[in-house]
């Protein structure tokens, strides 16, 4: 007999949801956590869409430990000394059932494993599962660091984030390629509320969220600010190949975008209270691994579940959506006895039938447009410089026309005619 029907590994959204399915279900469950307490472990530099959880906590948003309601969202386009933001703003996003939310994941994680444990789940932590259990060619649990040793199980879900070493160990992801992933480095900023409405236009428990193309010392990738309740969070995302290939390192990188005419004002006076870094899976559907193997599946980052495709940055509710559709899944198949490949393949057809692979697969093209060199440099360069000359006045000359504009632009930015169809066919497509 196994120690327990179900061992998931990592408490972080993925594995707290599937840990609560499964409890519901009456399955025993234990929860495993490296750190000392679900979300210590845990960098996040974005914004937690929550909707997922309305089938799994109602009225989540009652208890759950937010910093601000997103009710604003900028995208913005920088270039060395100029700024471009579409600025989005509604009421709505500020009452139930409300879109995003800032929070600290540490709080946030930690929320969501307890309620896994009120429903039945054993919680473990300070516990590294350090590989996996086998019988023939089928997983039947995992080896911990503990002194005693190792947890059995009849299905193993893997929830350990974006350097799986148990997905890896089980052979599901092929050779690893650098370019598929990029640093997240962020900075906590400590401000008083007050100034921080202030600064931001807000007001109560509104937030701000901040997408920035361009602005990285060069280096692909792009940047962020988001406001909590009396801190920013201000960062980076750089592409990894590009970063080993500069002699810049990611803080000055920080340093630099902080400094930026469009940014300086916003941050000005922030006390840094907190550094830190993270690897973030960004190559969309084509990093995605096999999910599945005789006795486990993977969910979460460590299924590179993660969506960066230009002004759709998510990642929490794809974790969410996989943990409990795990959970299901595995439950399935343990009512029919039968934890093969083909037992568990419930698994991959709810991501393959809800958005967490349907959008993935709509928007497989987008990661690798909005980080090539032409959408990362040259167009915020073109951009900035027709609307800039859109709105400067050139009297006594009289004004050009904004055709005349962007061919003198494009011109001067040496970006050929057929790039800019071929990408904006690409981006029609990739955003279609």
């Amino acid at each position: 007999m196994a120690d327990f029907d179900v061992v998931v590994v990592g408490a972080g959204p993925a594995g707290a949801c599937a840990a609560t399915v499964l409890a519901r279900k009456g399955r025993s469950v234990l929860l495993l956590e490296r750190g000392p307490f679900p979300g210590s472990k845990n960098m996040y530099g974005g914004v937690v869409y929550p909707r997922m959880l309305d089938q799994l906590h109602p009225e989540w948003w009652d208890d759950v430990p937010y910093q601000r309601w997103i009710t604003r969202r900028s995208t913005m386009m920088l270039t060395d000394s100029q700024a471009i933001s579409v600025d989005f703003r509604t009421a709505a996003w500020g009452r139930p059932p409300y879109n995003g939310m800032t929070a600290y994941r540490p709080d946030f994680d930690h929320w969501l494993a307890r309620k896994a444990e009120r429903d039945g789940a054993e919680l473990l932590c300070a516990t590294t599962a350090t590989g996996l259990l086998r019988d023939g060619d089928r997983v039947v649990g995992v080896r911990t660091d503990r002194p005693d040793g190792d947890a059995t199980a009849e299905v193993v879900i893997a929830c350990d984030g974006v350097n799986s070493f148990l997905a890896k160990e089980a052979g599901l992801f092929g050779t690893v390629d650098a370019s598929n992933y990029t640093l997240g480095v962020k900075e906590t900023l400590a401000m008083p509320k007050e100034v921080i409405d202030e600064r931001f236009a807000v007001r109560g428990r509104e937030g701000v969220d901040i997408e920035i193309l361009g602005g990285t010392s060069g280096v692909g990738g792009g940047g962020f600010v988001y406001t909590n309740l009396d801190t920013l969070g201000v960062g980076v995302v750089l592409k990894v190949p590009a970063l080993a290939a500069q002699s810049i390192r990611p803080e000055a990188i920080i340093a630099a975008l902080k400094a930026h005419p469009a940014i300086a004002p916003l941050v000005d006076g922030g006390e840094l209270v907190e550094y830190s870094a993270h690897l973030i899976p960004e190559a969309g559907l084509s990093m995605i691994p096999t999910l599945a193997t005789h006795g486990m599946v993977v969910a979460g980052d460590a299924a590179s579940l993660c969506l960066a495709a230009g002004i759709w940055l998510e990642g929490v509710n794809f974790a969410i959506a996989s943990g409990m559709y795990a959970g299901e899944a595995v439950d399935e198949a343990l009512q029919a006895r039968d934890v093969s490949v083909q037992g568990l393949a419930g698994y991959e057809r709810r991501l393959a039938s809800t958005f967490v692979l349907r959008d993935h697969r709509k928007l497989r093209r987008v990661p690798a447009l909005m980080l090539s060199d032409r959408v990362q440099n040259e167009y915020p360069q073109l951009a900035a410089n027709v609307v800039e000359r859109m709105f400067r006045v050139d009297n006594p000359a009289p004004k050009p026309g904004l055709r005349r504009i962007v061919k003198e632009e494009r011109r001067r930015a040496g970006i050929r005619l057929r790039h800019l169809a071929r990408d904006a066919w690409a981006g029609v497509r990739g955003f279609g």
